[in-house]
């Protein structure tokens, strides 16, 4: 029997590429069961190169795969007979396509005043709201960018940060919409959006300005308010992230490198002090590192409460000790049959974390499964296969 969370809760997902996809995924993860719809080519999200090659096997663990044509009238009430047994509905697909096909949330809520209808969009209702967004548009447009390159060159952040953390504020409001229901009897419609998600990301930077009345510098520019944090090489040609934020923290740094003349000099006694001092202070530490081994030094960093990071690549995340003796990756079958380790979201329930559950769907496997459970006799899918409506 399922200890799962949301044991029970039927998802019908009508999403691509990574923000609903995201959603769906948490839900899902959580335990409830995600039928995810797509063309009977599959969601396009399947066939991307490059950055994108990623995104399909990421997002759409745990789910079912139902293959319609919901351009067909059919289609449309295959679906519709689905979400009239359905809980939550997730979709993320431009200002107005739902509407076309008469999934928007109104005509849903007559059919189903249960449901909870979850649209992941680019802006959430104003001025804004019937532009298309893509994770890269809001970076730019809410500050994101501008905080992360150097002056003159923004740049966007090397994750889709905004998809991930939109549909994570998409199932925040299902989970939210969810537990209100169990009172009221009722769905709402949830609503999350890539720029409003952005803007949160730059609050810290809005509210900087506010107390201080200065703008906030992009960080490659930015007055740090440690004086030891920042990348330093070492002998052997590798890179560290080291800091010291506090005095106590800094004198256990002077220490390790056996420079007490650093530790007595009374220009660098506190952390603004030291603030003040800083590019003096790190180019002496940037000299100091050069003749330290860095695996050595991050050995006796970890054993004296030194925070200090290497500089990794995505790929050697794979090997990661701690991921992989803490439960943090999981073997996931995706669609051609072969394996891989995947993350798992960053959460425990009970010291548990959550598991992928099935393999990644094939294009329309569940399609027959999910419409006999709707009641399609053998012969109605046969017809549906005939006219093309679910795939042959």
């Amino acid at each position: 029997m399922s200890t799962l969370p949301l044991d029970g809760i039927r998802v019908v997902e009508l999403s691509h590429m990574v923000m609903g996809p995201t959603c769906g995924m948490i839900l899902a993860d959580l335990g409830a069961e995600v039928i995810k719809v797509e063309p009977l080519k599959g969601d396009s999200t399947r066939r991307l190169l490059g950055a994108g090659a990623g995104f399909f096997r990421t997002f759409n663990r745990n789910k079912k795969s139902l293959a319609l044509d919901l351009d067909q009238e059919q289609g449309r009430d295959a679906l519709l007979r689905l979400v009239d047994r359905s809980d939550v509905f997730i979709e993320n697909f431009k200002p107005g396509r739902m509407q076309a096909l008469g999934l928007d949330y109104p005509s849903l809520r007559q059919r189903n005043p249960r449901l909870v209808y979850a649209s992941h969009k680019g802006f959430l209702p104003g001025p804004y709201d019937q532009r298309l967004a893509l994770d890269e548009v809001v970076q730019m447009m809410a500050g994101l960018a501008y905080m992360t390159g150097p002056v003159g060159r923004p740049l966007r952040a090397g994750s889709s940060v905004n998809d991930i953390m939109g549909g994570m504020f998409g199932a925040i409001g299902v989970l939210a919409a969810l537990q209100e229901r169990q009172r009221s009897g009722q769905g709402r419609e949830v609503q999350s959006a890539l720029f409003e998600n952005c803007v949160l990301l730059a609050a810290q930077h809005m509210q900087q300005y506010a107390v201080t009345g200065t703008p906030a510098a992009p960080m490659p520019d930015r007055i740090s308010a440690w004086a030891v944090y920042d990348v330093f090489s070492f002998a052997g040609g590798e890179q560290m992230f080291v800091a010291a934020t506090g005095d106590g923290q800094w004198a256990t740094l002077c220490r390790l490198l056996d420079q007490p003349s650093l530790l007595a000099d009374p220009g660098l006694a506190s952390n603004n002090d030291r603030v003040l001092q800083r590019p003096r202070l790190l180019a002496r530490l940037a000299e100091i590192f050069k003749e330290h081994d860095a695996a050595t030094l991050a050995r006796l960093f970890e054993a004296n409460g030194i925070p200090f990071a290497p500089i990794r690549k995505p790929e050697e995340l794979f090997d990661d000790p701690h991921l992989l003796q803490s439960g943090g990756l999981a073997k996931l079958q995706v669609e051609d049959g072969s394996n891989t380790l995947m993350p798992l979201l960053p959460l425990a329930l009970d010291n548990q974390r959550l598991q992928p559950r099935w393999p990644i769907a094939r294009i329309g496997e569940h399609t027959d499964t999910v419409l006999s459970e709707l009641g399609y006799s053998a012969s109605q899918l046969q017809e549906l296969r005939r006219t093309a409506t679910i795939s042959a």
